[in-house]
């Protein structure tokens, strides 16, 4: 579920720049280049606010003349990422985050940066209630060591057959052992040798990740650690495809397996 704040529209919002003369610098589809990233937006909605630093920016108010990229865009040396969700509420009027959003500080100081004071406090209000939900879930949900659920462990390999099909010296080859399941249930778990990131969502322990993995490639060791923390295991499913070249004696099997463990 998103997270929407209605956020209705100030005085200073109904100011119209077209009577400035300093308009005509520039045009009515602008592009821009924010910490790297792309944007093509309207001028019309930058300068919505219009006692943001954006209206000043591109009406001519700005002290000096605007900074460019080698292609000639305009360019602001602010986190790019998070630009879109500034450009956003000036098309929209309101605040729409996605579900465990978890940049809502660094979000709210681009605001202030940008002199979005409403779209600051809204964030502050959303940071206040998402931080109570998610001690509520917490609590029901369970940080506790004794939490029930399930984890799933994954993991992509190869081996090799030689002349004679015997297996080949190298033996089992594992490139990465994935983790997938409640984020409180795997930090549990896994604790140091749990590695997030490659999770977009860090935060709020009740959500759900499919994009961990672990720092080490030991297999029996993710499942010690498991049977430490009184996990069983209940299921498992396995794929395999021959890779190697049909003129040679030798073949080489790439295969995935999954091992699903519950604690009741």
């Amino acid at each position: 579920m998103s997270i929407v704040n209605r956020i209705e529209p100030t005085a200073s919002c109904e100011c119209r720049v077209s009577n400035m003369s300093s308009d005509a610098e520039f045009p009515a589809v602008v592009e821009l280049n924010v910490g790297g990233q792309l944007y093509t937006t309207a001028l019309s909605t930058l300068t919505q606010q219009g006692d943001s630093l954006l209206t000043q920016m591109f009406t001519g108010r700005a002290r000096g003349p605007l900074q460019r990229d080698s292609r000639g865009r305009y360019f602001i040396d602010r986190d790019g990422s998070l630009f879109k969700y500034i450009l956003d509420y000036l098309r929209n009027q309101k605040l729409v985050l996605p579900e465990s959003f978890c940049e809502r500080g660094r979000l709210r100081q681009e605001a202030e940066y940008y002199r979005l004071p409403r779209l600051a406090s809204a964030l502050s209000e959303t940071a206040q209630a998402d931080s109570t939900a998610d001690n509520v879930g917490n609590s029901v949900s369970g940080d506790r060591s004794d939490s029930p659920g399930f984890l799933t462990i994954g993991y992509r390999g190869t081996f090799a057959f030689g002349r004679d099909g015997l297996a080949d010296v190298k033996f089992r080859k594992i490139q990465r052992i994935l983790v997938c399941g409640r984020v409180a249930l795997a930090r549990e778990v896994f604790g140091d040798s749990l590695n997030e990131t490659r999770d977009p969502d860090r935060g709020m322990s009740s959500r759900y990740s499919a994009r961990f993995y672990l720092k080490h490639v030991y297999l029996e060791q993710a499942f010690d650690l498991l049977a430490t923390r009184n996990f069983k295991f209940v299921s498992c499913c396995a794929s395999g495809t021959s890779s190697g070249p049909p003129e040679s004696d030798e073949s080489k099997w790439n295969h995935y397996n999954e091992f699903v463990f519950q604690r009741l």
